[in-house]
Parts: structure tokens; sequence; C-alpha cells
């Protein structure tokens, strides 16, 4: 099967038991483009006109975050909103990465990019 955004946007996050390791993350990073790795997350900054845009991308992006029971830590300023996401469950709890972190940053940018851009 060939990887790209499209697939990610159509799969469920699931439980994950294994971290991926780092040829996995180089796989699926260039299908989230934008997305980089900071101290072992995915991370992203959405920027907007207002605190109102910013807190109406908040409430979008929460529907399908909580749909996929994947939620990212968020920090939200006046114009802009930063997701990081990671998986704490795997590698035995002691968090990592996995494909659940790459279906959410699919889903979050496809609504910023329908809704926002």
């Amino acid at each position: 099967m060939t990887l790209t955004t499209q697939t990610l946007l159509t799969q469920k996050s699931q439980h994950q038991v294994a971290a991926f390791d780092d040829a996995d993350i180089q796989q699926y990073l260039p299908l989230v483009p934008g997305w980089t790795l900071e101290q072992g997350k995915l991370v992203k900054a959405f920027s907007f006109e207002d605190y109102h845009e910013t807190l109406a991308f908040v409430n979008a992006i929460a529907y399908v975050i909580h749909a996929e029971d994947h939620h990212p830590e968020l920090v939200v300023t006046y114009n802009r909103c930063v997701a990081k996401f990671d998986t704490h469950s795997v590698n035995e709890g002691r968090g990592g990465l996995s494909i659940n972190d790459f279906i959410c940053a699919a889903k979050v940018d496809a609504i910023f990019h329908q809704t926002f851009s």
C-alpha cells in the first residue's frame, strides 16, 4: 500500500502499544507537511487573524480529536495555536510517536486548510 496523506485521513486512531522507530517516523513525516519533531513530539503552529479565529480553530479540532480519542497538547495565544501530538501509552507507558499522531495531524491540517486558509 502506498502511503499518502489521504490514507491517513481515512484511518481511525486505535490503541497502540509499540512506538514508531526512526524509520517509521521518517516515512510518515512527509505526509504531514509543516509538522516537525520537537522533543519527541509532532508539532505545528497555526496562525490566525485574531483570538476569535484561534478559538474557532480549537473548537473545530476538538470534535475531531475527541472522536479519535487522541488528544494533543495545545498552546493557545491571541492569534496562534501550537498543537503537539505524541502517544503516552506506547513504549510501556514511556511514550513516543505512533500512527495515531500522524492520523490526527493530517486531520487537524485538513480542518485548518478547509476552514482557515
